[in-house]
């Protein structure tokens, strides 16, 4: 039974929206215990120039073809379609568009501080990281470009110790994130506008991607929105030196849009004090500060919207490697604290977390509507 408790923890682990709040939700030493790297922090190498120009550093890029995830459109279920009605035509981009993707934390081995690169990386994170980007870059797949990094992450245990090496290695993780943002940059036509987008740890990178390399730039301009889903974003803590305003109207572009997903009753206490008491990128810890939350089914901040509202949740198979889209499936409601409330449990799958805290679900819960806000903002960008 130890064995299988291990095992279970541990696969939760990968799923959870950030190591401070996996502590709270999983205070037992085990936790620690099996994630948490005994071996010294070797300093990771800094990226060789231009080492992104290699198509195996990319899980998703223009010439990868029917490999590339985050080119995988579900069909809607039959059974989801009344008899002798057509399926919901799905929405075509008006304009061309390109999307940097980051993927969440898919690495749990405790041998390194960081996933290795070479040689293939390590197989269990490879595939988990592909399974994601089949699920949640998916969404973004009418962009004319997507380009899905692979990074030198930080393992899951990186974020479950107060050790220097933590820090450290999620620095590490951001320093590629950047280059291959950069390479993204060279790569596409600087007329393109361009989304921003990521989930988990992808989102926590991006929010600094945006204050130290957008903000400011020429580029801020081309920004048509930013999706940091699964990751808390304060209001008041973050938003100012993230320095784009929350996406308040649907269209609206140069914009942010967060949720983090529960359904009722949920159990959000171990969530929200973790937040609270985490430094945001003003360096204050939010407190009781509301989380941004953007509401999919109406391209709003906050607010409330039926599940007939939602265009079609992507439900999994329990393998998530494949699923099919729902029309009508779950509602959407943001509560004063900022948690996106999606009403009863919905089967969904094996890896709800405790407290109804449905973060692996975050984009698939609103698949079709994240595709559809997506397209709609970029159709409303226009040049300088």
């Amino acid at each position: 039974m130890v064995r299988k408790f291990l095992y279970f923890v541990a696969f939760c682990i990968v799923l959870v929206i950030s190591g401070a709040i996996i502590l709270a939700l999983f205070p037992n030493e085990l936790t620690r215990l099996a994630t948490v790297p005994t071996a010294p922090f070797v300093p990771v190498k800094p990226m060789d120039a231009n080492a992104y120009e290699s198509p195996a550093l990319w899980y998703s890029r223009p010439g990868i073809g029917v490999n590339d995830p985050a080119r995988w459109q579900p069909a809607y279920a039959a059974d989801a379609i009344p008899i002798n009605a057509s399926p919901p035509p799905q929405p075509k981009a008006q304009r061309a568009f390109a999307v940097f993707f980051i993927h969440p934390t898919s690495y749990v081995n405790r041998n390194s501080w960081n996933a290795p690169l070479e040689n293939g990386g390590d197989p269990e994170a490879e595939r988990i990281a592909r399974v994601y980007l089949r699920g949640m870059a998916s969404p973004f797949n009418a962009a004319t470009e997507i380009w899905a990094p692979r990074y030198r992450q930080a393992t899951m245990g990186a974020f479950l110790t107060d050790a220097p090496q933590g820090r450290q290695a999620i620095d590490a993780a951001y320093a590629d994130v950047r280059e291959a943002y950069r390479f993204f940059l060279s790569s596409v036509d600087p007329a393109t506008p361009i989304v921003l987008a990521g989930h988990s740890q992808g989102a926590l990178h991006l929010k600094r991607l945006l204050a130290e390399e957008v903000k400011g730039s020429p580029v801020a301009a081309r920004l048509v929105a930013a999706y940091l889903i699964g990751w808390p974003v304060s209001m008041t803590h973050d938003l100012p030196t993230i320095g784009f305003p929350a996406c308040a109207a649907p269209g609206q572009i140069g914009c942010i849009i967060s949720w983090s997903s529960f359904a009722e009753p949920a159990d959000p206490a171990p969530v929200l004090n973790a937040y609270g008491s985490t430094l945001a990128l003003d360096g204050k810890a939010p407190g009781k500060d509301p989380m941004l939350c953007s509401n999919p089914l109406t391209g709003r901040i906050g607010g409330k919207a039926p599940a007939s509202a939602n265009l079609g949740t992507l439900v999994p198979e329990d393998s998530m490697e494949k699923g099919e889209l729902r029309p009508g499936f779950v509602p959407a409601s943001c509560d004063p604290r900022g948690l996106m409330l999606i009403g009863s449990p919905p089967e969904m799958g094996s890896y709800v977390l405790p407290g109804n805290n449905y973060h692996v679900y975050d984009l698939p819960l609103f698949w079709a509507n994240t595709k559809a806000d997506v397209i709609a903002r970029a159709g409303a960008w226009k040049a300088p």
